[in-house]
């Protein structure tokens, strides 16, 4: 371990730098709220020097999301309502882990047929994420969608609530980057998707 020459901190071996697991000693948990998609919990952690502090877990059922890029180079984002923030929001396809049995990417297939009546015929993962980690378990994978098709119409799926009225656009994928910088796309799983291609396209 070397320290920095002139500002606080190490210098670090990059290659050797990642997130590890690490749990600090929970001295009482009391559940909060439960429902099927989300629960949330009062923990007391106990700190390396025998402390206690209370910490707010929230605890989502994990999520995924889906960058589908056509054959023009073009990425499908969907406007739907978000209460919470009261906006339409422009994002990739996403939805959460609450099937049972179902995998990340039986969702995201699931997922993009529901929101974007697609189906694709090549899938690779691209990131994983924990949303918000400092009071929020959820764990986000998301993937890159290609070679589409529709899927047919007797074979589409009602969309209700929120997604009722959701749109879906095609945006070049130099606009979208253009759109993200401007401040018009904000969604974090969104944002982290769009970078994350364009770093790999980079590369």
């Amino acid at each position: 371990m070397t320290a920095h020459p002139s500002l606080p901190g190490d210098l670090a071996d990059s290659a050797e730098l990642r997130d590890r697991p690490h749990a600090w000693e929970i001295s009482r948990a009391v559940d909060i709220y439960s429902s099927s998609y989300l629960g949330l919990s009062l923990d007391t952690i106990v700190d390396p020097e025998g402390a206690e502090h209370e910490r707010a877990v929230v605890k989502p059922n994990g999520a995924v999301g889906v960058v589908a890029l056509d054959d023009q180079d073009r990425i499908l984002l969907v406007e739907q309502y978000r209460h919470p923030v009261r906006h339409r929001m422009l994002e990739i396809p996403a939805g959460t882990l609450d099937v049972d049995g179902e995998g990340p990417l039986d969702t995201a297939v699931r997922e993009l047929a529901e929101e974007a009546d697609l189906r694709a015929d090549e899938w690779e993962p691209l990131l994983t994420l924990y949303s918000t980690p400092g009071y929020s378990t959820e764990r986000r994978q998301i993937y890159c969608a290609t070679d589409l098709h529709a899927v047919p119409e007797a074979e589409r799926t009602p969309r209700l609530a929120e997604e009722a009225d959701m749109r879906q656009w095609w945006v070049p994928f130099d606009d979208a980057i253009e759109a993200i910088y401007q401040g018009r796309i904000s969604d974090s799983l969104t944002v982290s998707a769009i970078l994350a291609v364009q770093v790999q396209r980079g590369r």
